[in-house]
């Protein structure tokens, strides 16, 4: 009898056990769906703010520049915009394209120099960021429509060895992140250039001498110290360069802003948005380029992460 009774124990206990399993089993099972469809409506909502930031975005520069000859990182627009409820956080920062350097308006489609102030302001840039600028070799093998190599550069030939195996694109970049395909552009060096160059701006990609940053100022020219350099970002910072021609106006620049007359712009239309929303634990970025001329504007890339 006391065996039986001990064999019901025994029994009755991996029942027990077992029900509790299923049970822990069950309520885990709910709580990991309940989490995903939450998740899932938080990832929605979020999408849809970060859309709408870019919406918003857009409305305000049609706003800032309308009317306008000229901008600046004074204007409204230049201000990064955050926005909290109980809905969640929005935050968005719009970039000035024309104050990057486009480095689609360097060499021509047969590899030769398209721009000769282009490639002179990105082999100074690329110097100043302590990048080797045989770099631009292997950009010109990218884009060129033949398969000779230059000196420092990349065709076919060497891509096809690299795993995955790729040909060169003897094209035009579709994208700036591209370019970490090319010869020499590892990550170090995107990371180190991604802020200073752009494949958006209009041709033949005058640089906007009122939102280009320090690093690009610097670039323009051979002449340009890090004293003169100083004193054109003063001067904007309190007085918006109108024309490219008021360059002149800041001491020591005479001679340098004549020279600039036909590289440099003082308006852009091609802007960087970048719109990020977090509803409770989840984030959605959405980066947007568009084209805004007077209230029409045009969206060159989307994409959302």
């Amino acid at each position: 009898m006391k065996s039986e009774r001990g064999f019901a124990l025994v029994i009755t206990l991996l029942i027990a056990a077992l029900l509790v399993a299923l049970t822990v089993e069950f309520v885990n099972e709910v709580f990991v769906d309940t989490s995903a469809r939450q998740n899932f409506t938080d990832g929605q909502q979020a999408s849809i703010m970060a859309g709408s930031g870019v919406d918003l975005a857009i409305k305000g520069l049609k706003l800032s520049l309308s009317g306008r000859t000229y901008n600046s990182l004074a204007d409204p627009w230049a201000k990064p915009f955050k926005q909290e409820d109980e809905k969640g956080t929005l935050s968005v920062i719009i970039e000035d394209e024309s104050g990057k350097l486009n480095i689609n308006q360097i060499f021509g489609a047969n590899g030769n120099i398209l721009y000769q102030r282009n490639y002179d302001i990105t082999s100074r840039l690329l110097k100043k960021l302590g990048v080797s600028p045989d770099l631009l070799d292997s950009l010109a093998d990218w884009v060129d429509n033949n398969e000779e190599p230059h000196p420092a550069g990349a065709e076919s030939s060497y891509y096809n060895t690299l795993k995955p195996p790729y040909d060169a694109k003897n094209a035009n970049l579709d994208t700036v992140e591209e370019l970490a395909l090319v010869k020499g552009f590892e990550t170090k060096v995107m990371q180190l250039l991604r802020p200073y160059v752009t494949i958006y701006t209009e041709m033949p990609g005058a640089i906007n001498i009122n939102t280009a940053s320090r690093e690009i100022i610097a670039a323009l020219d051979d002449k340009m110290t890090d004293s003169l350099t100083n004193q054109v970002l003063d001067y904007r910072k309190n007085t918006p360069f109108q024309i490219p021609a008021d360059l002149a106006k800041v001491a020591g620049m005479e001679t340098i802003a004549t020279g600039l007359m036909t590289s440099t712009t003082t308006m852009g239309t091609v802007y960087r948005i970048i719109s990020l929303a977090t509803v409770k634990e989840t984030t959605r970025i959405v980066e947007a380029v568009v084209r805004v001329i007077g209230q029409q504007s045009t969206v060159l890339y989307w994409r959302e992460f």
